[in-house]
């Protein structure tokens, strides 16, 4: 399938960046017309609640004292440490919350609920990412290699082989049969679940946390407290780094397996640079010489009788690709 081949490579490249500008603008316009309004409510409220609290407690709260209250809990809030009541169940860095904070920052999604304090540990962190995130990079690639040809390509070329269909059709249905399988095990079923186990989220808000999550974008607006009490707090914690580790999987395994779709290698196509016609016949050549000397291994002809048969197939094959 070919899309506009006449269209020069220089063309392409501007249409695509102009492609993405535009989808960026469009985002940006999108979001500033969806939370302008609902910032400014919020923003309003606040200052309406701060004049009340210094209109009721004007003998004993200054407005000096009320700011520099606020500006230290804003603060502690930036380093993951809440003010607002009994929070001494609610920990940080305890091992599993440590735990939980290393997976997500190796798989790059870096929710920023939880920081380091120390000097120490900001220094150790920047180390420790240096390596660990090639590390997790590499393991992830590893374990593609296993897992798209027992996932993905078997599969496809079994219902191939057994029924008849054309390849890119079944390709195209197991693609979109992965993603949905992808999309309820990863993203709807663990929705449920936090939905039911955090008491103040929606299930908008739970599947908003999970997409953010194994897209790796990880904002950090919703963040999985469950129960406060110390053994089910750190079996909850464990099974969330877990689910973040294998759901991020499964997500590299959908887009792999939709990459490989002919319509869309055909799109990827459309903007890479041409190939070079010479260099294609070269590996053409040297494939069909290679073919060529299998047979005569198998057959027991000779080196002589191997050059003459490439010698007269080499003008087919110049004519096959013209």
């Amino acid at each position: 399938m070919a899309l506009c081949p006449a269209v020069p490579p220089s063309w392409r490249y501007g249409l695509l960046l102009g492609a993405y500008g535009l989808f960026l603008l469009v985002g940006a316009a999108v979001f500033a017309g969806l939370e302008g309004p609902p910032e400014r409510a919020l923003l309003a409220a606040l200052h309406d609640a701060r004049a009340r609290l210094l209109a009721e407690h004007r003998a004993c709260l200054s407005e000096e004292r009320l700011a520099g209250l606020l500006e230290r809990l804003i603060d502690a809030g930036n380093y993951g440490v809440s003010g607002l009541g009994n929070v001494s169940g609610d920990e940080n860095w305890e091992f599993t919350s440590a735990l939980f904070f290393t997976a997500s920052v190796l798989t790059t999604t870096g929710y920023g609920h939880t920081v380091p304090l120390s000097a120490l540990g900001k220094i150790f962190c920047i180390l420790y990412s240096l390596l660990g995130i090639p590390m997790t990079l590499l393991l992830l690639a590893c374990l593609l290699q296993h897992l798209l040809p027992l996932l993905s390509h078997r599969p496809v070329r079994y219902i191939q082989t057994r029924w008849g269909f054309p390849l890119a059709r079944v390709a195209l249905v197991h693609a979109m049969g992965l993603g949905l399988a992808t999309l309820g095990l990863f993203i709807l079923i663990p929705a449920i679940c936090f939905w039911a186990l955090e008491g103040s989220w929606n299930f908008l808000e739970s599947v908003y946390f999970c997409f953010i999550s194994l897209s790796t974008i990880g904002l950090g607006d919703y963040v999985p407290r469950g129960s406060s009490q110390p053994p089910l707090h750190e079996l909850y914690e464990l099974s969330i780094t877990c689910y973040l580790l294998v759901g991020l999987l499964a997500m590299l395994v959908t887009l792999e397996t939709a990459y490989q779709l002919q319509e869309v290698r055909a799109f990827v196509r459309f903007f890479a640079p041409a190939s070079d016609p010479p260099q294609e016949d070269d590996d053409r050549l040297e494939i069909l010489a290679r073919d060529q000397l299998a047979l005569a291994t198998v057959s027991g002809s000779t080196s002589q009788d191997v050059e003459n048969k490439q010698q007269e197939l080499y003008p087919l094959l110049k004519c096959s690709t013209l």
